[in-house]
């Protein structure tokens, strides 16, 4: 996200009206929040600062009559189930979870506490919902996008540099979003005539390791598929790597591109934290999360950073920039 979206989230706050501050009375009402960044994290921070923006538009005021207890999984599974634990400990009246394995951890530590979920990939098939139209437990949320869209990272690695041949692919091969995010781009790639190279993301050094192992050879390019935090905990590292190695590369995401990536497609978290907020305040005031249907995402983004594009001397063809939601000077 740039800056100046940031500053507007914050700022916006000055202007939220008194009136619907002024909407909720009564007890005050408590948001457990375990967000999978680290405290210090900035994409981290502007996306809890969307969600409580989107709580004050509906009225609650944090601090008055909502308190939101946060935990910072800092993209560590064991602090996962730590902080799930925790938080449903606090008796809070609903949870804000985000991705798969945040959402089995807080299952895991209550079938009861109300959950609500952001940038999740096959709630379905993980097995947190029974269904995307009627949930039937105690969680529901909001999707990152469908399996089979992993190949339009694919594509886009071929619009903007037509002579890749040979694509390393991050993934996490411990959720099923990074296995089954590789397959689709795996049933694609013949049709590109691109050679796969899977990387691990056990820690930095499996990361860096597989980058630097696969770049010596000509025509690479680079893919990231997510969102699973342990990929994001490590998005800077992996920005600098491409660089440093000239590979085009493209994410899925577009909170890569902030951190100098050349090019992302996929959702926007920052709303669908926003968007979380309304289905928070629905069960604050009685609806069930059986009842509140997933929603899928209403929009995909394809973000350009033209000055990492320079840095790298490639020529972002005048087709992909039209097609581009966002393109960054």
């Amino acid at each position: 996200m740039r800056r100046r979206d940031f500053v507007t989230l914050i700022g916006g706050a000055a202007t939220w009206p008194l009136a619907a501050r002024a909407q909720q009375t009564g007890r005050v009402r408590r948001i457990g929040v375990l967000m999978s960044t680290a405290a210090d994290d900035a994409q981290g921070q502007v996306w809890s600062a969307a969600f409580a923006q989107g709580l004050q538009q509906l009225g609650w005021e944090v601090g008055g009559n909502v308190r939101i207890d946060y935990r910072w999984g800092a993209g560590d599974t064991d602090r996962f189930r730590r902080y799930a634990a925790e938080l449903v400990a606090l008796g809070p009246d609903v949870i804000l979870g985000t991705a798969a394995s945040i959402v089995a951890d807080l299952q895991q530590a209550s079938r009861t506490t109300p959950i609500v979920f952001v940038s999740t990939i096959d709630p379905v098939g993980a097995g947190l919902v029974a269904s995307l139209a009627r949930p039937g437990g105690n969680a529901t949320g909001f999707t990152a996008y469908e399996f089979s869209l992993s190949a339009k990272l694919l594509e886009l690695v071929k619009d903007i540099a037509p002579g890749v041949t040979r694509v390393a692919v991050i993934r996490d091969a411990a959720v099923a979003a990074g296995l089954a995010g590789f397959a689709a781009i795996q049933t694609a790639a013949p049709s590109f005539g691109v050679e796969l190279s899977p990387v691990g993301v056990r820690d930095a050094a499996e990361i860096e390791g597989g980058i630097m192992e696969f770049a010596p050879a000509s025509n690479g390019g680079l893919i990231v598929v997510g969102p699973p935090s342990s990929i994001f905990a490590h998005r800077e590292l992996i920005v600098t790597l491409a660089a440093k190695r000239r590979l085009p590369a493209v994410y899925a995401g577009v909170a890569f591109v902030s951190v100098g990536a050349l090019a992302s497609y996929g959702t926007n978290p920052t709303d669908q934290y926003r968007r979380a907020a309304s289905y928070v305040d629905r069960i604050l005031k009685g609806e069930k999360p059986a009842d509140l249907p997933v929603q899928a995402p209403t929009k995909y983004e394809i973000v350009i950073n033209l000055k990492t594009a320079k840095a790298l001397g490639i020529e972002i063809p005048p087709t992909v920039l039209a097609r581009a939601d966002e393109v960054i000077e």
